[in-house]
């Protein structure tokens, strides 16, 4: 049976808050994440010593300072970011704040995705393009971005529910979600039914974005078209 607190929190609307917030901040998150991360990650690609315009000072440069965001705990990183945050949207704790944190800490990860994505595009495809005079920026528009599409699409579901994970996380440090809930209400006060409730919400929000990615990735690879 659930407990007092449980029905408490659903009578009252916050465990329905708790999943608005949660999806909220991982969507948002994710596309200022993309914004972010995308063009990185075709530059980190692009200015590689196999890319279509080699620069090696910068590669290594963008490399090492992405390398050093995605090598420090998201909970660490959470901590040393707060003044990062109270500059950017003028508090520390919230939504806004966690926010702030989540996209620097998830927009290296997209990078080496983005990367990785299109480091895949078979090598030939490129130098078809270029024989045929595309220039860099019709390369990329016209030829990686979307042959590499069903790989992109792929790495954003895995980066989403990465973030979704970072979200959760974010709770121990005045964010909001379910996250803030299991923690609060169901650790804080003893209740497992409340904790393991948000459990069974988050994993249910990670399937819905699995099949939808899944979906976008069967429309738009070749391979699934008969």
């Amino acid at each position: 049976m659930f407990s007092e607190m449980f029905l408490k929190l659903w009578d009252n609307g916050l465990i329905q808050k708790g999943v608005w917030e949660t999806v909220y901040m991982t969507v948002l998150a994710s596309a200022l994440s993309y914004c972010i991360g995308l063009p990185l990650g075709v530059i980190l690609n692009i200015t590689d010593k196999e890319g279509i315009n080699p620069v090696y000072w910068l590669n290594r440069a963008l490399g090492l300072i992405v390398n050093f965001f995605r090598s420090i705990p998201f909970i660490i990183l959470m901590v040393a970011m707060l003044p990062v945050a109270k500059l950017i949207v003028g508090v520390s704790l919230g939504n806004k704040a966690m926010i702030v944190m989540l996209v620097i800490a998830a927009s290296p990860y997209v990078a080496r995705m983005v990367e990785s994505s299109l480091k895949e595009v078979d090598a030939g495809v490129v130098e078809a393009a270029q024989s045929m005079g595309a220039d860099n920026f019709q390369i990329i528009w016209k030829v990686l971005l979307p042959e590499a599409r069903p790989s992109l699409i792929t790495g954003a579901v895995i980066s989403m529910v990465t973030i979704l994970s970072y979200s959760a996380m974010s709770a121990t440090i005045g964010g909001t979600g379910l996250g803030q809930i299991a923690i609060s209400y169901g650790h804080q006060r003893f209740n497992p039914d409340v904790t393991w409730c948000c459990v069974f919400l988050t994993v249910i929000i990670v399937q819905v974005i699995q099949e939808a990615g899944n979906r976008i990735v069967r429309k738009t690879d070749k391979r699934y078209r008969g």
